[in-house]
């Protein structure tokens, strides 16, 4: 029986990547969290999965939850945005158990943006010779329901400093479904997927379809980088933190986010989800909006 690490296993990739992995019957599941005394009921129906306590900025929890595992899989928590310093210990350890492969969610168009956390955990990987598959995907529209939300349900409005530039948004349910593909099957090893929504959007056009779905007019703002960077600080965000969503909100206006692939089409034989569909299916948490 293959043994899986997920880390984040609360998180809006990790948690639906265990609820797939948990129907299939080969395979144990390590769903590594900050505290498993509470975090366990998330994963009570299902039989195959144990919940361990796992923080990349605590060395002591590395072993015990890399203990005979076969395949990793991990995101870089947004807060932590010093590879060398929060990430690369954990690399070392993954190294030394020897895994038979380490998923990583990383970013579409990293390879020509070494300035970002992402592009230097890839390039650890590569270094430490650690089996891999590079997961690439395009801006998660989840997004908008967590680090945006406060300004669409208070201000109606999309305070995201894009400019008229478009992205090809993906759903992170669609990232944890190729994710399940990639450690269920060795034909993916030692590749790079490029992942997106199969059709890119400016902001504009997604302040439209998030109106006409929710009945409730949203606006695009447009702030620039400068605003929303000394915007963000005050709200006491981490500077670390607003450093690099203002460098991949930069990328953003360069252009590089509008690419599309037919990846998940390839992978997951069906298209992926659209962001009409997202908006439908999180329309409760939007429609908290205050009036």
């Amino acid at each position: 029986m293959e043994k899986i690490l997920v880390l984040g296993g609360t998180g809006n990739i990790g948690f639906p990547l265990i609820k797939e992995l948990s129907k299939n019957n080969n395979v144990e599941i390590i769903a590594g969290v900050h505290h498993p005394e509470t975090e366990t009921s998330q994963f009570e129906n299902m039989q195959n999965v144990t919940a361990v306590k796992f923080d990349f900025l605590d060395s002591t929890t590395f072993a015990n939850a890399l203990a005979a595992v076969d395949h990793v899989f991990f995101v870089r928590p947004p807060q932590l945005s010093k590879p060398k310093e929060d990430m690369f210990p954990f690399l070392d350890q993954v190294k030394a158990h020897k895994v038979k492969q380490l998923v990583f969610v990383s970013l579409i168009g990293v390879e020509k943006n070494p300035m970002t956390p992402h592009h230097k955990i890839e390039k650890r990987i590569l270094e430490l010779k650690i089996p891999h598959t590079f997961i690439r995907p395009s801006f998660f529209m989840q997004n908008l329901n967590t680090t945006h939300l406060a300004d669409i349900r208070d201000h109606h409005t999309l305070y995201i400093p894009a400019g008229h530039s478009k992205t090809s948004f993906i759903d992170t349910r669609d990232i944890a479904a190729v994710g399940a593909k990639c450690l269920l099957s060795d034909k993916y090893l030692n590749q790079d997927l490029e992942i997106t929504g199969d059709k890119a959007l400016s902001y504009d056009e997604i302040a439209v379809i998030m109106s006409k779905i929710l009945k409730t007019t949203i606006t695009y703002s447009k702030p620039s980088l400068l605003a929303f960077r000394k915007t963000m600080l005050a709200r006491g965000v981490k500077k670390d933190y607003v450093n690099v969503m203002v460098m991949l909100y930069l990328i953003t206006q360069l252009g590089n986010t509008n690419k599309t692939t037919s990846t998940i089409e390839k992978v997951l034989g069906r298209k992926a989800t659209s962001f009409e569909q997202y908006v439908k299916d999180y329309q409760d948490v939007f429609l908290k909006i205050n009036h």
